[in-house]
C-alpha cells in the first residue's frame, strides 16, 4: 500500500510539473505574439497604384477594414461610420491611419478601389493586389473571406463576398489591440479609437 501511495504522489508531481511547464510555454508564446506586429509582411498597391507594405501600419495607430467595392451594405456603411468616428477622435487626420483592403481583388483594381473609397471618405486609403497576394494577406490577418455565387444554379456567374466585418485596431507598433464590430455602439467605437491614442 505504501508503494502505491508513493507511485500516486510521483504521478501527481509529474502532472503538476507538466501543467506548470505547459502554462509557462503558453504564456510565453502569448507574450511573444502580443509583442509582434499583427498580420504578415506584404507588398501590395494603394488606391493610387503606389507600393504599400505592412510598415504603413506602424508609426501611428491604425484602423484596418477588409471589404469589397460590390458590397451592398456593410462596407459602405462601415467606411461612412469610420469616417465620422475618425473626424471626432482625430480631426486633423494625422494621428490615426485608416486602410481598406479589398477581399475581391479580381473586381477591385486600385483605381476602382480609390474611386469607391474616396466617394465615401478622404480619411481611408484603399489597398489592392493580385488575387494570390490578397489571399496571403487574408490568411495572415486571420480574415474570413469567401466567394458566394448570387445564383446557386450558376456557380461561375455573378458573386458576392462573405467576409469579416470588423474594423481591426492596431497600435503604433502594428500590434493588435481590439476590434470595432459591425453595428457596434458608436460611442464604444469612438472610445476604442481614443484608447489607441
Amino acid at each position: 500500500m505504501k508503494t502505491f501511495r508513493v507511485v500516486i504522489w510521483v504521478l501527481v508531481a509529474a502532472v503538476a510539473i507538466t501543467l506548470g511547464w505547459l502554462t509557462y510555454e503558453w504564456q510565453r508564446s502569448q507574450s511573444e505574439t502580443a509583442a509582434n506586429p499583427y498580420g504578415v509582411p506584404f507588398k501590395l498597391v494603394d488606391q493610387n497604384g503606389a507600393p504599400i507594405t505592412e510598415t504603413a501600419f506602424q508609426g501611428r495607430p491604425t484602423a484596418l477594414f477588409f471589404g469589397f467595392t460590390h458590397c451592398p451594405e456593410v462596407c459602405p456603411t462601415t467606411l461612412f461610420e469610420l469616417d465620422g468616428w475618425l473626424k471626432q477622435v482625430d480631426p486633423d487626420g494625422d494621428k490615426i491611419g485608416a486602410y481598406f483592403i479589398t477581399v475581391d481583388p479580381e473586381r477591385d483594381p486600385p483605381e476602382l478601389l480609390g474611386d469607391y473609397v474616396s466617394s465615401v471618405t478622404d480619411r481611408v486609403i484603399g489597398i489592392s493586389g493580385s488575387p494570390e497576394e490578397i489571399a496571403e494577406v487574408i490568411r495572415g490577418f486571420n480574415i474570413y473571406a469567401k466567394k458566394v455565387p448570387v445564383d446557386a444554379a450558376d456557380p461561375d456567374g455573378d458573386y458576392t463576398m462573405d467576409h469579416t466585418a470588423s474594423v481591426f485596431l492596431l497600435d503604433a507598433q502594428g500590434r493588435f489591440k481590439s476590434t470595432i464590430a459591425w453595428g457596434e455602439n458608436p460611442d464604444n467605437a469612438v472610445a476604442k479609437l481614443k484608447n489607441l491614442l
